[in-house]
């Protein structure tokens, strides 16, 4: 009976990392195709990604989109957050829960919306419309984390600074935001992370250039190969160091 949370652990690890394990070690693989048997290991496919110019282009629009996209989502969040905090505002209840509401919508409906607004505006589609949805599903999630982390302490922080004289923007920008560094930048590196992995929104506000998991899917429209493994594990690794990240900058400063 003793044994049965390990099984349980055990299977539960295997359910989920078992795919990415495939997709790692095909990723190695030396033949055309990657299924069994494995035939490597190699780093053929890896070196026809890093020589892909196309995959490459759509890799740095990627960072673009998800860091500047993050950015301008995380001062939205953060300055909603502060507004709604520290100000008596008539329906603050119903605007939180508004800001919130799109946590709840599919990305599906959000990116269709969005596109049907461009149109009207006349608006072209590309990588900074595509960054400004990012921003419509980013911005509840940051709103929600800096909001959470604003208590008393930093409230009483505050207002020792105007007493000794600060104004509001030094107060803001001296005590408010290092007293919340630690929700900002989780904000940021999980903004970064779905937007960095997002598809729906991208492939439907972008036309000539592309994001990597759109440049990804036409990859995949001509089959399964050992390259498609190999750019999704690069991608795998991103992810991860982004959250590594997270825990150490974030999570591990919080803990010390």
């Amino acid at each position: 009976m003793r044994a049965l949370p390990w099984i349980y652990v055990a299977l539960a690890f295997g359910f989920i990392y078992l795919p990415v394990g495939a997709l790692v070690l095909f990723s190695f693989q030396g033949g055309t195709l990657p299924v069994p048997p494995f035939d490597g290991p190699s780093l053929h496919w890896y070196r026809a990604v890093l020589s892909n110019r196309d995959l490459m282009a759509a890799l740095a629009n990627s960072l673009m989109v998800a860091l500047g996209s993050a950015a301008l989502a995380c001062t939205l969040g953060f300055l909603a957050a502060y507004g709604l905090a520290r100000h008596v505002l008539p329906g603050s209840g119903l605007v939180r829960a508004l800001l919130i509401a799109p946590m709840t919508v599919s990305y599906l409906i959000v990116g269709l919306g969005l596109l049907i607004v461009l149109n009207r505006l006349g608006l072209p589609l590309s990588l900074a419309t595509a960054g400004l949805g990012h921003v419509v599903i980013n911005l509840p999630l940051c709103f929600a984390i800096i909001y959470g982390s604003m208590g008393a302490q930093q409230q009483n922080a505050e207002r020792a600074a105007r007493d000794l004289g600060a104004n509001e923007a030094r107060v803001i920008w001296f005590v408010t935001v290092p007293m919340l560094a630690p929700a900002i930048l989780a904000a940021f590196f999980l903004s970064v992370t779905l937007s960095w992995d997002e598809f729906i929104i991208a492939f439907l506000l972008t036309r000539f250039d592309v994001t990597l998991p759109v440049e990804i899917w036409s990859l995949l429209r001509s089959g399964l190969s050992p390259e498609t493994n190999a750019i999704g594990s690069l991608v795998f690794l991103v992810s991860v160091a982004l959250v590594l990240a997270l825990e150490l900058l974030v999570f591990g400063r919080r803990r010390t």
